[in-house]
């Protein structure tokens, strides 16, 4: 197991494949296992380079709530322990904040940008209370309460083995490290303008069935960055790399081998 230890949390990574260094961060509430299928297709040409966000699989978690800028922080740690200078950032949902974040915190480390179904505006007055009662449930319930809440809403077809696979990597989590990420989230910044100032390739991701963050949020992202690519992926929801792994891979591996 490959653990880096950041202000005493040990946070567990994976660090797979030759080439092109790809930083990944996961969806919330599972962890690094969620691109499993990008590893075993792609790993022959890129090295992928996924952290288990603090709280979530083995990472630990540390106080408060787990911030995007802090998940951020871990990351760019981790990127100095490996020794790499640069690398692609992107990620799914939460992890795509997160990605946003690690651009605002060091942008000269970001090679090129992966935003999957996720979005660049913060959470309202409303949606800021929505994640406080979810923590806050999370914290009473444990997984299963967000097993309940998302699982219909990430994944286009949830009685089928990806959502089988998705509801029992979600039930991994511990109320902790769930009620933690939801504050962070609901601590995060509007993030458009650093898009806007952002120079680099930029593929921007959504499942064509995503009802979190639906195209028009992927479209707002994509006219902010300059010569981004957008690309919307048929039969899928929130979670289009676990979903439709071949149709995924496939835009990844073109932008990917574009830079």
């Amino acid at each position: 197991m490959l653990t880096i230890t950041v202000d005493g949390i040990p946070l567990h990574y994976r660090d797979e494949g030759h080439g092109l260094p790809v930083l990944l961060f996961h969806a919330f509430p599972l962890n690094g296992d969620a691109y499993e299928k990008q590893l075993k297709a792609l790993s022959g040409r890129y090295r992928f380079i996924i952290p288990d966000i603090r709280g979530f699989g083995r990472s630990g978690l540390g106080e408060g709530p787990t911030e995007m800028a802090r998940i951020a922080q871990d990351a760019l740690a981790l990127l100095d322990a490996l020794k790499v200078d640069s690398a692609v950032v992107g990620g799914v949902s939460m992890g795509g904040y997160a990605s946003m974040a690690l651009l605002r915190e060091d942008a000269g480390r970001v090679r090129g940008l992966v935003l999957v179904d996720t979005q660049a505006t913060a959470d309202d007055e409303a949606g800021r209370a929505r994640r406080e009662t979810s923590a806050q449930e999370a914290l009473r319930e444990g997984p299963e309460a967000a097993v309940r809440a998302l699982l219909p809403k990430v994944v286009a077809t949830p009685d089928s083995e990806v959502g089988r696979e998705v509801a029992a990597m979600m039930r991994t989590a511990t109320p902790a490290g769930l009620a933690a990420a939801q504050r962070g989230m609901a601590l995060r910044p509007d993030s458009k303008d650093i898009l806007a100032r952002y120079a680099g390739p930029a593929l921007v991701v959504v499942g064509e069935k995503d009802p979190v963050t639906p195209l028009e949020k992927a479209k707002q992202m994509a006219d902010l960055v300059t010569g981004a690519r957008l690309e919307v992926i048929p039969d899928a929801a929130h979670l289009p790399n676990q979903e439709q792994p071949e149709k995924f891979n496939a835009v990844l591996d073109s932008f990917l081998s574009g830079l």
